[in-house]
């Protein structure tokens, strides 16, 4: 409960200047970084501000996977050509480090913080939404074959990008949907 006078959360351009600059230690320093007296250090927002609303490197985890974008993409009407725009995106979005930054910091904090496990989880099964729509939309009903090619499409660039620390190869991950759909029975139009 918060006593009276005491906003329930951070100002917007509070959260905005204080959450922009936990997203920039991550993708630069790591989740280790991930401190209120860092932040306050970088930001001028004070100690208790950051404290107050987030305590915990967890909480500056969860509030960013809050404010992240998730932009849909508008469906051409051929689910394969989707499938490889989704993959497109992803790519994209681990070259340009974001995703993969987020990931290691939130593998790094869950190595400590069970919580964190959670949001990894969470995290990682947003990345994988656009892929269970994309394979739902080929006509496949059954939610283990909808996992498993979503699974199979998006596993071999995280593990490239976030554990062999190769750059992201766009020819293989349009390679990758193909071998997957090639194993998937697709039920006829």
């Amino acid at each position: 409960m918060n006593r009276p006078g005491r906003p329930a959360g951070p100002a917007a351009d509070t959260a905005e200047i204080v959450l922009t600059a936990a997203l920039e230690l991550i993708l630069t320093e790591g989740a280790v970084a991930l401190t209120p007296q860092r932040l306050h250090g970088i930001t001028g927002v004070a100690r208790t501000t950051i404290y107050r609303h987030w305590p915990t490197t967890r909480d500056f985890l969860a509030a960013l996977i809050e404010v992240a974008p998730h932009p849909a993409a508008d469906p051409t009407g051929d689910p394969v050509t989707d499938l490889h725009a989704e993959v497109d995106r992803l790519c994209d979005r681990l070259r340009d480090k974001p995703v993969a930054a987020f990931l290691r910091a939130l593998i790094t904090a869950s190595a400590t913080d069970p919580g964190c496990a959670d949001l990894r989880r969470r995290y990682v099964r947003d990345l994988l939404a656009p892929f269970h729509r994309g394979v739902r939309a080929l006509g496949i009903e059954d939610e283990s074959v909808v996992a498993e090619t979503a699974k199979a499409v998006v596993s071999p660039l995280l593990i490239d990008v976030l554990l062999l620390d190769l750059p992201v190869d766009r020819d293989r991950a349009h390679r990758t949907v193909a071998e997957a759909l090639s194993h998937t029975t697709i039920p006829p139009s």
